[in-house]
Parts: structure tokens; C-alpha cells; sequence
């Protein structure tokens, strides 16, 4: 009986020991991973050493948990208003020690050699530097982002190129479950009595996003009609004629530090508007939080719904959503934050 008990152990561990050396072969196998330039880029195993330049991937790393593997970062994540999320859940950068070589607008490409990356990530329109550094032997993944899938590519490939891919389906399926439990309750809107929303950028009241767009796409996904959907342009500067005609009967705006709401509803070119008359101007909280660029654009899909139909969703606290979003997709790394 001990015998049998012995080798029934044995076999056990000897299985473990074979899983964990399967698991370790796994995580340090060769990678290859198409970026949006339609380029496919092969590592021998994944990224250890990660010069991201792009928030939307950083805030991804964030979320696989492979920050570690982060040696620089945007230049605008020591600026803008999302350095307090990163401060919290990075002390390398609340101690400002997190080497910041480039951003979407720049890269200095001696700064990023001389940090020795085996992969760099910025955006795929970046094609001098993508030149320069790849001509240093340098792998870079290139990204663009116009639609929601483009959203999902992009943190899939992170969590190829990291050796996390289940970590990364998990969130990703987890974002889609969540936009499902909002669209069950739109769905049987009829197109006719879906309300008509205007989306407003922070660079100016008549730029907006109009059918091929991340926006139309978390507009449609609330249960709304894009105004300007008909529109193909991802980004437009319309005139005031034009908002008048579409008549929304919302308005939503991307988080502007320098007005609120209640300045397009004072302003007198806005008084006809549906949306300004009925009070149904809403803004975006901080970027962070909203960024339509990363698997957070599903807690703009439900703010967005709870605006359009508030007797729909008024059971929904969008707070506790917050709440709920934040630790799914970075755990614990920023409660009570």
C-alpha cells in the first residue's frame, strides 16, 4: 500500500515538474505578432526590455501586469492628468525615475538606444523613427487605432509579445461581457426613437468624430445614433449650420479642463439645440478614466447609455462601475484611488 501511495506521488510531482517546465519553454518560446503596419515581428521570447511611447499600450502593460517590463514611457504621462494613476500604481514613476524618451509627436532615438529595448511601441504614423530604429536593428510594434477592434489587437498583441496572452483574453472577454450587459437593454430600441447624440473634442465645439470612428463606434454600442454618422471622417471640424440641422438630443464632451457644460448650455449659438434646451449636455470625466483608446471605452459605452436612456439604466450606479472597471482590469493597483 506505501508503494502504490509512493508512486502515486511520484507521478504527481513528476507531472507538476513537467507542467512548470512546459509553462517556463512556453513563456520563452519564439514570438511573431502582426502590428497595424501589417508588419510581423518575431521575437526569440517575449519582450523583457519595453520602450513604450503610446499611452493606450502602457495603460495595457498596466492591466497585463507586466509593468516590470517597461524601461521608458510617453513624455505626457509626467504632464497630463493621468500621472496620478501611473504614480499610484508605479513608484518608478511617481518618483519621476522612468526614463520618458519620445511621445506620440517626437522620439529621440539616441535616448531610446541608449536604453538597450528589445521592443519599441509607438504609433505606426511615426514612420521616420520607425525607419531610424529598425535600421538599428531595433523591433518595432507599430499602432493605429480607429475602431474598437483595432482596441482588442492591440492588447492581444501586448500579451503575445509579453508572453501573457491568457491574461490579455481574459480582459478582453471580460470588456465584451460588460458592453453585452448594456447593449441587452438597448437593443430593442427602435431606430427611430434612438436618441441622436453629438460628440464634442476638447480642441473645439464643432470638432467631432463622425462614422469611421472609435466614437461612432461607443455611440451605437449605448444604443445612440452618431449625428454626423453618415459622415466617413474619424475627425471633422463642422459648422454651427450643421449642428443646427442634426438637432441632437445629446451632447457629450471629452473631458476639457477649460469648460464645463454649462458654458455650451449659456452659449447663445447653442440655445436651439434640443440637447442644450433639455439640459442633456454631459462631459467625459478625466481621461484616464475614459480613455477611448483602451479597454476602459466599455465605462464610456455605459456613461453614454445612462445619459441617452436615464429611466433604462437607473439602477446602475456609474461609480460603483468605476469601481468595478478599475480593479478588473489593473487589480488592486489602484483601490482607493
Amino acid at each position: 500500500m506505501r508503494i502504490i501511495c509512493f508512486n502515486a506521488l511520484l507521478l504527481h510531482l513528476l507531472g507538476f515538474i513537467a507542467g512548470q517546465e512546459c509553462a517556463a519553454a512556453k513563456k520563452n518560446s519564439p514570438i511573431a505578432v502582426t502590428d497595424f503596419r501589417g508588419k510581423q515581428l518575431k521575437l526569440d521570447k517575449p519582450a523583457t526590455r519595453i520602450v513604450c511611447l503610446i499611452e493606450s499600450a502602457l495603460s495595457g502593460l498596466y492591466m497585463l501586469g507586466e509593468e516590470g517590463r517597461v524601461i521608458g514611457i510617453p513624455a505626457n504621462i509626467y504632464q497630463g492628468s493621468v500621472f496620478r494613476y501611473y504614480a499610484a500604481m508605479d513608484k518608478r514613476i511617481k518618483e519621476r525615475k522612468l526614463p520618458a524618451p519620445g511621445n506620440w509627436d517626437f522620439v529621440n532615438i539616441e535616448s531610446v538606444m541608449a536604453l538597450k529595448p528589445d521592443l519599441v511601441i509607438i504609433w505606426s504614423s511615426q514612420t521616420e523613427s520607425i525607419t531610424a530604429l529598425e535600421e538599428r536593428g531595433v523591433p518595432v510594434f507599430g499602432v493605429f487605432l480607429n475602431r474598437k477592434e483595432d482596441v482588442y489587437k492591440e492588447m492581444l498583441s501586448l500579451g503575445q509579445l509579453t508572453g501573457n496572452l491568457k491574461r490579455a483574453e481574459k480582459l478582453v472577454d471580460y470588456t465584451k461581457k460588460e458592453i453585452r450587459r448594456f447593449q441587452e437593454r438597448v437593443g430593442a430600441i427602435p431606430d427611430a426613437k434612438r436618441q441622436s447624440v453629438y460628440y464634442m473634442w476638447a480642441q473645439g465645439n464643432l470638432e467631432t468624430s463622425c462614422g469611421n470612428s472609435t466614437v461612432n463606434d461607443l455611440i451605437e454600442l449605448s444604443g445612440g445614433r452618431n449625428a454626423c454618422a453618415f459622415m466617413p471622417d474619424e475627425h471633422l471640424v463642422v459648422n454651427m449650420e450643421n449642428v443646427i440641422a442634426w438637432n441632437p438630443d445629446l451632447v457629450v464632451m471629452w473631458y476639457n479642463e477649460k469648460k464645463n457644460p454649462s458654458d455650451i448650455i449659456k452659449d447663445p449659438q447653442w440655445q436651439t439645440i434640443h440637447a442644450v434646451r433639455t439640459g442633456r449636455v454631459h462631459e467625459l470625466p478625466e481621461i484616464f478614466l475614459c480613455d477611448l483608446w483602451t479597454l476602459k471605452f466599455h465605462f464610456v459605452v455605459k456613461m453614454v447609455a445612462k445619459w441617452a436612456y436615464p429611466e433604462l439604466f437607473k439602477d446602475i450606479d456609474l461609480q460603483k462601475e468605476k469601481t468595478a472597471m478599475l480593479e478588473n482590469l489593473y487589480g488592486d493597483k489602484l483601490k482607493g484611488i
